[in-house]
């Protein structure tokens, strides 16, 4: 079963470049999108490993080498956290990931915290120390999901905007009733399925919105899978669902497969998480999901 750390972990790779342009309209004119990106979450976890963490606690983390356009310098660092609560030392764990980052790569870093908690008056945003004339302002880009407008969000058509809606959306599910929240998730998936994007990103998107919106009862899912179907033979323009569902059930006898060659390369070798995602052209944190679910069979 997914949790919502792996599909953040998933749909920030699949939507990176609708990312970048949602939060920098000038995208276009900054990065080289024809180099692609590389995920460098195996380094940021070197740098930051689990037992630094209080209590244990990871956080939805990613690092992100992206190049440039500019011909001063070839690429840039982007440092991406996930964080769903309160928590008092935030800021200043973003300075340490900051300057451990810098301190490795001595390369430009930009920082977002995406904040999906529901504690209005949690807003971190900087990190400041100040004592005997030595005073030091850490600021990063922070994105608060509760403060967002819907209407808003609803007029953007940036694949990326559909994610925050979709969190929005489980967000809002915590106090609606399960007709109304079926209902939204329904009203969203009507807009993924319209959408003029790639039908592999929107079966991205529809798998995303299918795991992050929870409706508990089987059944509920079951009129949302006979809505979609009623919704794909209406409306013209639409992804098929047979369109959406046979690229989930693709992408999930692939994983099936993968995880499958995973698990025997870490039974009968001894190479590391990073050099088996590289063979296997899987993102490293999926390697990792593996290992780690290997330990409890």
């Amino acid at each position: 079963m997914y949790t919502n750390d792996i599909l953040w972990k998933s749909i920030l790779e699949d939507t990176f470049e609708d990312f970048l342009v949602f939060f920098f309209p000038e995208s276009h004119s900054l990065f080289d999108f024809s180099k692609g990106f590389e995920y460098l979450d195996k380094e940021l976890e070197q740098l930051f490993p689990v037992d630094d963490c209080i209590g244990g606690v990871k956080f939805v983390d990613k690092l992100v080498k992206v190049f440039l356009l500019d011909g001063n310098e070839e690429w840039i660092l982007v440092h991406v956290e996930v964080q769903g609560y309160a928590d008092k030392t935030f800021a200043e764990r973003m300075f340490t990931y900051y300057y451990r980052i810098w301190d490795n790569y001595r390369r430009r870093i930009t920082a977002f915290a995406i904040l999906t908690d529901e504690n209005a008056a949690f807003l971190p945003e900087r990190f400041e120390q100040d004592f005997l004339g030595t005073r030091l302002t850490f600021q990063f880009n922070a994105y608060k999901i509760l403060e967002q407008s819907e209407e808003a969000l609803l007029r953007n058509t940036n694949p990326f905007a559909q994610v925050i809606l979709v969190v929005k959306s489980a967000m809002r599910g915590k106090t609606l009733e399960k007709e109304d929240l079926l209902s939204l998730k329904i009203a969203l998936a009507r807009r993924l399925l319209a959408m003029q994007i790639p039908k592999r990103k929107i079966g991205k998107l529809m798998k995303f919105l299918k795991l992050y919106v929870k409706l508990d009862k089987p059944y509920m899912e079951d009129k949302f899978n006979d809505e979609i179907y009623k919704i794909t033979n209406t409306q013209k323009d639409a992804m098929g669902i047979d369109d959406v569902y046979e690229q989930l059930c693709i992408e999930q006898a692939v994983e099936t497969q993968v995880v499958r060659v995973i698990r025997n390369m870490l039974r009968e070798t001894s190479l590391d998480n990073s050099m088996i995602a590289k063979l296997v052209e899987a993102p490293v944190w999926f390697v990792e999901e593996v290992r780690e679910r290997e330990k409890y069979l």
